[in-house]
């Protein structure tokens, strides 16, 4: 049994080591180490969202994603990673910042033992903005790999194609490459999927519940937990 549940990154420490070393391993796996959501300040900022993906018995952890806040305090992944390349991200993160809050879905991984499952290219992509409703952002950034760019256009994201080469960045080595994606309006999801808005909107009306999720290797149960706890 799957279980997928929010938190506040300082809520819960043991946690996020979990996430950590998880990601950690996963990333080394592709010879990737110096990746900017992978380094560990935002284990102590409020304003990042845990997403944990669980087996609901034993507590091992199977992946994860969060949802970072833009703040004052703690610059966002993006930021970092492509602000020397094209300072325009600065500006554009500024603004939303005016308009009412902004914020990257980042970290976003899971293990080997649930690969093939959708967990990482369906299921934590689509909590990530679901649960941007319960916080004080009005947009949302990702930067995708190419693999995963097709994601974030189910979910009805658009390629930011005022920074860098169209949106494009090769991060984060030099031969990879790297494409920020936007939601302007994290309440618009006219060009997401039929499927994924109804799934977005069912999560969002009903945080927690018990769904069968189908992936490329089969049906499996998954319960969600997605009020954030202690928030805000």
């Amino acid at each position: 049994m799957i279980h997928i549940r929010t938190f506040r990154a300082p809520d819960d420490p043991e946690a996020c080591e979990k996430f950590i070393i998880g990601h950690k391993k996963l990333l080394e796996i592709f010879g990737i180490s110096q990746i900017t959501s992978n380094r560990q300040d935002w284990v102590d900022d409020t304003d990042t969202i845990v997403i944990l993906v669980e087996h609901v018995e034993t507590k091992v952890v199977y992946g994860g994603a969060r949802v970072q806040m833009a703040n004052s305090k703690y610059a966002l992944p993006i930021e970092t990673a492509i602000g020397r390349y094209d300072s325009k991200i600065y500006d554009l993160i500024k603004d939303d910042q005016a308009r009412g809050g902004t914020c990257e879905i980042c970290g976003l991984w899971n293990s080997r033992e649930v690969a093939g499952m959708g967990i990482g290219s369906y299921i934590l992509s689509r909590v990530g903005v679901a649960i941007t409703t319960q916080l004080p952002v009005v947009s949302l950034l990702v930067l995708c790999a190419p693999i995963t760019v097709k994601m974030g256009v189910r979910l009805g994201c658009k390629v930011e194609k005022t920074l860098g080469n169209n949106g494009l960045f090769y991060y984060p080595k030099d031969d990879l490459i790297a494409t920020v994606m936007r939601m302007e309006d994290i309440n618009d999801l006219s060009l997401a999927t039929e499927l994924e808005r109804e799934k977005i909107l069912s999560l969002r009306t009903k945080p927690h519940q018990e769904v069968l999720e189908r992936g490329p290797k089969g049906e499996y149960p998954v319960t969600y937990d997605l009020t954030i706890p202690n928030f805000p």
